[in-house]
């Protein structure tokens, strides 16, 4: 089933739209301003009009395409085809994820009210749960789109009915990135058990998206100076959210802080001899720079801001702008003319050291710390297959580490969505 919406973005924060995405950021050199309070999107500031509906930029989607965010329906038909005929590897894959404990149908959720992650989710009061909970509901919202069984779109309802009136706020230190995980996942679930038929009744969704636009938006629309996956990350739940909200200048916002995030994640050797910056952020000299890319200072495309760091970080982000290119391309915003260049030399830079090459004394000091993930499927899938991109590392590991899983924070059966399927718009 198909679906577009027109519904106008009435409750969009227009603070929020002028603050993040509809100018461009400061100049470089420029500090960014302190940010004001939280305040709920949909909160309605004073002087302000109810909304602004035509100040997005004429070329972000007027309306939007349902289910959306991730995964679009042909997409999701192509799926249950070759899973029926017991095609591979998506059959596999797909047994793989039923066979998960995400998949059962006794799976309990641990909804709160407030969710607390320090870093490295310590403390972690909630942490876990909520990132579990959302894998759960998108995991039994793909099982009822494959097998139509009932009992999956029941699951997936429960689970986000669950959530949605219980969570109220995320708090310490990693809260931006926690939300963003979370956020980047209940739309995927939600989009799908809104748009197929699955029975979700109108209020439980009213409810829904009431605990998306107050609790989660609000989180992470303003972005984040911490590393580039923080951000990254951000971006994709506001995407996702703004999509499934139908709110057109929240997504317009976070496109705009994606689109100037990207270049300054991964490196392209048109960049110059410095990488690029994130202009507001307070790093614009070369070795503030630097010192943020962790001193690496032999440039090569596809390098990260946090490949000295490690590849798990890197491939958060790397996933991320897959997730937020690939959302936008069922959306009919192409974005992959914008990043894809960068996003094929990150994957090919990251797959060849990831499969087992020497580490050159040049890179790191000589030293990687491994560990990229299942975050390949999404980018190789757009730039390979339907772009017709030569990508033989990246190809290697993705089809060397099939089935793919999840990380269980936000990356989740993306063989299974995503292996050589060719289909994204309607």
């Amino acid at each position: 089933m198909r679906i577009r919406s027109s519904r106008a973005s009435a409750r969009t924060l227009v603070t929020l739209v002028v603050a993040v995405g509809l100018v461009l950021p400061a100049a470089a050199g420029t500090a960014a301003a302190a940010p004001g309070p939280r305040a709920a999107v949909g909160q309605q500031t004073a002087g302000a009009p109810d909304a602004v509906p035509d100040a997005a930029p004429a070329d972000v989607p007027t309306t939007f395409t349902h289910p959306g965010v991730h995964v679009s329906a042909p997409q999701l038909d192509f799926i249950r085809g070759r899973v029926q005929a017991g095609a591979q590897p998506w059959r596999s894959a797909y047994d793989s994820m039923m066979g998960s404990r995400y998949a059962s149908l006794s799976y309990t959720p641990h909804p709160r009210a407030v969710v607390e992650c320090g870093s490295y989710s310590n403390p972690n009061y909630g942490c876990t749960d909520e990132r579990e909970d959302a894998i759960a509901a998108y995991t039994h919202a793909l099982a009822w789109s494959i097998t139509r069984d009932t009992r999956y779109a029941n699951k997936a309802i429960s689970i986000m009915n669950a959530w949605s009136p219980v969570i109220r706020d995320h708090t310490n230190s990693n809260a931006p990135l926690q939300t963003a995980w979370a956020g980047s996942v209940w739309p995927r679930a939600a989009e799908i058990i809104r748009y197929t038929g699955a029975g979700w009744a109108a209020a439980d969704v009213d409810r829904f998206e009431t605990m998306l636009r107050n609790v989660y938006l609000p989180e992470v629309i303003n972005g984040s100076n911490s590393n580039g996956n923080w951000e990254l990350s951000m971006m994709e739940a506001a995407v996702g959210i703004s999509i499934f909200l139908d709110d057109r200048n929240a997504y317009a916002s976070a496109r705009q802080r994606f689109l100037v995030r990207v270049p300054a994640f991964i490196y392209l050797t048109s960049d110059g001899s410095v990488p690029r910056t994130v202009p507001g952020s307070g790093r614009d000299t070369p070795d503030q720079i630097f010192s943020y890319w962790h001193n690496q200072r032999t440039l090569v495309n596809g390098l990260s801001q946090e490949t000295c760091r490690d590849f798990t970080h890197t491939g958060y982000g790397i996933s991320a702008i897959s997730h937020v290119a690939e959302t936008a391309a069922i959306q009919g915003d192409d974005l992959y003319p914008q990043v894809g260049e960068r996003l094929r030399h990150a994957l090919g830079f990251h797959s060849t050291y990831q499969r087992g090459t020497a580490v050159p004394s040049w890179l790191c000091g000589g030293s990687l710390n491994l560990g990229l993930g299942p975050v390949t499927e999404v980018g190789f899938n757009a730039l390979h297959n339907r772009q017709g991109h030569a990508m033989s590392n990246t190809q290697a590991l993705t089809e060397s580490t099939r089935p793919a899983g999840t990380n269980n924070l936000f990356v989740a059966w993306e063989t299974l969505t995503h292996a050589d399927n060719p289909n994204v718009l309607p």
